[in-house]
């Protein structure tokens, strides 16, 4: 049985980065347009039987119920750790393959998930780069927990390393949708300026934040 897992960190939080251009409430907002758009995706691919999202934050599990998602409450402190408890109880309740994917992926679409999920018929480990092709966008893992979450800086390499510590079969899925995300102003920008058009016919529309930075 697959399944999806998406954390999301506190909105009071989110999109730091953003913060000398965007006002705490527009990041928030950001966000929460953003992790609409990635369940809009899984939903529409069908190919999911449980979307879960894991955060501590009681505004993001209460709409993501309204939109259809399983809510989970963070149980550990930590990205990592919440990430652990969270798998172990996909695990328990019957998930054989678990993709643990980011909540800031605006090009996102539903090809991306079937071909994820197409490749780990062949490996057991399938990685989705970051565009800098440093970090890790999305993880796809049968059994779950298979492999330990290692999400940080550099992960990309550290879930390759640990995948042959463990002589586990692994490949990696490039694409324009699961590499793209939003974390700076320039992104903001390069997204507005080049990829506009990319953007799948998915509900719900991008707010205006993508578009007047």
């Amino acid at each position: 049985m697959y399944t999806a897992l998406i954390p999301v960190k506190s909105l009071n939080e989110a999109k730091s980065r953003l913060a000398t251009h965007l006002t705490q409430a527009q990041r928030a907002a950001l966000m929460l347009d953003m992790l609409h758009h990635v369940l809009c995706i899984l939903q529409a691919s069908n190919a999911l039987e449980r979307i879960s999202v894991v955060s501590s934050d009681r505004r993001v599990l209460e709409q993501i119920q309204a939109w259809g998602a399983h809510a989970r409450v963070e149980e550990e402190t930590g990205h990592n750790p919440a990430l652990t408890s969270a798998a172990t109880r996909e695990l328990a309740e019957g998930t054989t393959a678990l993709l643990t994917i980011s909540a800031d992926l605006p090009l996102l679409q539903v090809n991306d998930i079937h071909g994820m999920i197409e490749q780990s018929k062949r490996s057991v480990v399938v990685l989705a780069p970051s565009q800098d092709r440093t970090g890790t966008n999305a993880l796809l893992v049968h059994p779950p927990l298979a492999l330990p979450y290692t999400f940080g800086l550099g992960s990309l390499q550290r879930y390759i390393s640990e995948s042959r510590i463990r002589q586990l079969s692994s490949d990696l899925y490039t694409s324009v949708g699961l590499g793209f995300d939003i974390d700076t102003v320039d992104d903001l920008v390069t997204f507005r300026h080049n990829h506009l058009s990319l953007r799948p016919s998915c509900y719900p529309p991008f707010s205006p934040l993508f578009f007047n930075i």
